[in-house]
């Protein structure tokens, strides 16, 4: 690293008021290993409400799952189907948080390795990426992550902006989204082996979902949610 960009990279720690560790807490300015440390404890902060969020949705399956056998073993048919459908829209939602933890897991291992090595933009920018497309996939199932990945992407790309400028490196783009791309399939990859491995499948017999979805509408006195009607 040249000396100009190690003096941002990272300077002597000096003792401040608590006034303004408090401020640089909310807003971190100054060097930019200090400031990628933050955005890692961030990330790595969304990840633990992820896990819990599976949790949440992994007690669920298994309550739909006990609903779908009783169904299924009384040759309720059309209650089977309703709940089917039902388990299938879970394990889609569960699908997206494990794949979205798994690609900030990823992100957090990365940027550890440049809080060691000062390869900051070719690392960054693929972080970058990813973090927009994690964002955009849990909006709808985990939207309190959104305002939060979207302010820690923002901070990592005003890190790489400036760490540009400090080392004369460029972004080629192709690459980044290369690499983001790569980072995001193996995470579905994974993801979707992970969902296979933790939840029972359907009990031999079971119509296809789309069968299911059919068969819904026909359904006397339930909805897609399994509630009777009121």
């Amino acid at each position: 690293m040249s000396e100009r960009f190690a003096k941002k990279w990272e300077r002597k720690k000096v003792e401040q008021p608590f006034s303004n560790r408090l401020k640089d807490a909310v807003k971190p300015p100054g060097p930019l290993k200090p400031r990628l440390d933050f955005a890692i404890r961030r990330i790595e902060l969304q990840v633990q409400k992820l896990d819990q969020a599976t949790e949440r949705f992994s007690q669920r399956d298994k309550a739909i799952f006990a609903r779908i056998v009783d169904a299924y073993t009384k040759h309720d048919t059309a209650r089977a189907n309703v709940f089917a459908n039902e388990l299938s829209e879970v394990r889609k939602m569960e699908r997206l948080i494990i794949n979205g933890r798994l690609a900030l897991e990823q992100i957090t291992l990365r940027l550890r390795t440049v809080s060691e090595l000062g390869d900051v933009v070719s690392t960054l920018g693929p972080a970058v990426g990813v973090l927009r497309s994690v964002k955009t996939g849990l909006s709808t199932v985990f939207p309190e992550a959104e305002n939060e990945l979207g302010e820690i992407g923002n901070m990592l790309s005003g890190i790489m902006l400036e760490a540009g400028q400090g080392s004369g490196m460029t972004l080629n783009f192709d690459t980044v989204n290369e690499d983001a791309q790569k980072i995001l399939n193996e995470a579905s990859t994974v993801a979707e082996q992970k969902v296979k491995d933790k939840f029972p499948e359907l009990p031999p017999g079971m119509p296809t979902i789309q069968t299911a979805q059919t068969e819904q509408a026909k359904a006397e006195g339930y909805y897609t949610k399994g509630e009777k009607k009121q």
